[in-house]
């Protein structure tokens, strides 16, 4: 099993208990949830974009005409197997997207998409096979609201630092960023303490005691180790 699978074979909770451990903190991005619940795991290397405050001589509809606009050039640029991950500063008063650019990354092999804005469609959406996230609906354009500016370069993301390359996963929690030299590492142990703790919870429903059990003392540890083998 290599380190994608790894990753998309536990949960976001697993993820931050182990970057916890290696002293990160801030990396999980509140308050987002995946349109379509049939397809929340997602996994694959940060592809940013940035947006900052719109500005009414520079934001009208016709702006989308430009193919140079950075929000299009994102949309047709992302990489397959990347997630698209937009800084929309945490403002969901207008979408960053919508269906027809959610269908486009799909289409073109996009991992998924994360924004700490809203989206609009999200009906459409939510029925596509292409993993979502955001932190509301929201029908007026983006034009509103945001003005794109910066492609693939460090973003923050809900208060979270997202650099291009970092390994995003998400489930039906939400999103969680690692970074990209830790990945192999990160999934590799979760993937260990998530068997560990099928084992507790087997033992919980046989009506053990958490109290050495989780965390383990040294007899529980030797019992899952005997186990395991």
């Amino acid at each position: 099993m290599d380190t994608r699978e790894k990753l998309l074979s536990v949960s976001t909770a697993t993820l931050t208990t182990q970057l916890f451990k290696r002293g990160f903190r801030n990396v999980f991005i509140h308050g987002l949830r995946a349109l379509n619940p049939r397809r929340d795991r997602v996994c694959g290397p940060a592809y940013t974009l940035r947006y900052i405050p719109a500005r009414e001589d520079l934001d009208h509809i016709g702006v989308f005409e430009d193919r140079s606009h950075p929000q299009r050039v994102a949309i047709e640029q992302c990489p397959k197997g990347s997630v698209l991950v937009v800084d929309s500063r945490g403002d969901s008063l207008a979408a960053s997207a919508g269906g027809i650019l959610m269908a486009r990354l799909m289409v073109r092999g996009a991992a998924g998409f994360v924004t700490d804005g809203g989206l609009r469609d999200t009906g459409e959406i939510g029925q596509l096979d292409f993993p979502s996230y955001c932190r509301a609906a929201s029908a007026p354009t983006n034009l509103i609201r945001h003005h794109a500016v910066g492609l693939n370069e460090p973003i923050g993301c809900g208060g979270v630092a997202v650099y291009p390359g970092d390994i995003v996963v998400g489930d039906g929690d939400g999103v969680v960023v690692i970074p990209a030299h830790l990945a192999d590492e990160v999934a590799d142990a979760a993937f260990e303490q998530e068997k560990f703790e099928e084992f507790v919870v087997a033992k919980v429903k046989e009506g053990r005691s958490i109290f050495g059990l989780y965390p383990p003392d040294e007899a529980t540890k030797a019992e899952y180790k005997k186990g395991a083998k």
